[in-house]
C-alpha cells in the first residue's frame, strides 16, 4: 500500500511535467512542418505548371506567356511583374502582391486571389471564370474587357476599379467597396449580388442593374446613373443622380 501511494503522488509531481513536455513536442512538430513547407518552395524553380513559388520574391519581372497552371504562389511579391498571357488557371495567389503587375489576357481559370494585394494591377482581358477575389484590395485595378462570369469579389477592395466591357454574370460584390468604379458597357448576362455593397459614385450610367440582388435604395441613390439605367422592379431611380459629367 505504502509503494501504490508513493508512485501515485510521484505520477502526480510530474504530471504538470508531462504537459510541458508534450507542448514542447508538439510545438517542435509544428515548427519542422512549417520548415519542411518552406523547403519545398523553390524560388530558383523555372515557370511550370505546379511551381511552388510561396513566398517567393519575384518582381520586377517578364514571365508573359508562361503556363503556372496550379501554382502555388500564395504570399509571393510580382509587383511590377509582367505575367500577362500566363496559364494560371487554379493558381493560388492568397495574399500575393500583385502591385502594379500585369495579368492582361491571362487564362485565370478558378484562380484565387483571395486577400490579394493589387493596386493599380491591369487584368484587362483576363479570362478568370469563377475565380475568387474574396478580401482582396485591388483598388484603381483594370478588369476591361475580362471574363468574370462566376466570379467572387465578397468583401474586396476595389476602389476606383474599372469594369468597362467586362463580362458579367452570377458574379457576387457582396459587402465590397466599388466606390467611383466604373462599370460602362458592361455585359451582364446573369444577377450581380450587390448585398451591402458600397456604391458612392459608383458609374453605373446605361447598365442594366434589373436582375440585380441585395441592391437598395440608399446604394443606388450615392451611385453615378442616368435615363438608360436600369434598376430592379422594387427600386427607382432617384431624382437626380449626384454626379458631375467631369467626376473622374
Amino acid at each position: 500500500m505504502y509503494i501504490r501511494h508513493l508512485f501515485s503522488t510521484l505520477a502526480a509531481a510530474l504530471a504538470p511535467w508531462r504537459r510541458v513536455a508534450g507542448l514542447a513536442l508538439l510545438l517542435a512538430c509544428v515548427g519542422a512542418l512549417q520548415a519542411n513547407a518552406a523547403a519545398a518552395a523553390d524560388c530558383r524553380a523555372d515557370p511550370q505548371p505546379g511551381v511552388n513559388w510561396t513566398s517567393c520574391k519575384k518582381r520586377l519581372l517578364m514571365l508573359d506567356d508562361s503556363n503556372l497552371e496550379g501554382a502555388d504562389l500564395s504570399g509571393a511579391d510580382f509587383s511590377m511583374t509582367d505575367l500577362s498571357r500566363t496559364n494560371i488557371k487554379k493558381a493560388n495567389f492568397n495574399k500575393t502582391m500583385l502591385v502594379r503587375a500585369s495579368l492582361a489576357d491571362a487564362k485565370a481559370e478558378g484562380a484565387n486571389f483571395e486577400r490579394t494585394e493589387g493596386y493599380r494591377s491591369n487584368l484587362s482581358g483576363i479570362s478568370a471564370p469563377g475565380a475568387s477575389f474574396v478580401s482582396s484590395e485591388m483598388q484603381r485595378a483594370n478588369f476591361s474587357d475580362a471574363d468574370l462570369q462566376n466570379a467572387d469579389f465578397t468583401k474586396a477592395e476595389l476602389g476606383r476599379a474599372i469594369f468597362y466591357k467586362a463580362k458579367l454574370a452570377n458574379v457576387h460584390f457582396a459587402m465590397t467597396n466599388l466606390s467611383r468604379a466604373n462599370f460602362h458597357n458592361v455585359a451582364i448576362t446573369g444577377t450581380l449580388d450587390f448585398a451591402n455593397a458600397f456604391l458612392f459614385l459608383t458609374r453605373i450610367e446605361g447598365v442594366d442593374l434589373s436582375n440585380a440582388t441585395g441592391l437598395k435604395q440608399d446604394q443606388v441613390a450615392l451611385a453615378c446613373g442616368d435615363n438608360r439605367t436600369k434598376l430592379p422592379p422594387d427600386l427607382h431611380t432617384p431624382e437626380q443622380w449626384p454626379c458631375d459629367d467631369d467626376d473622374p
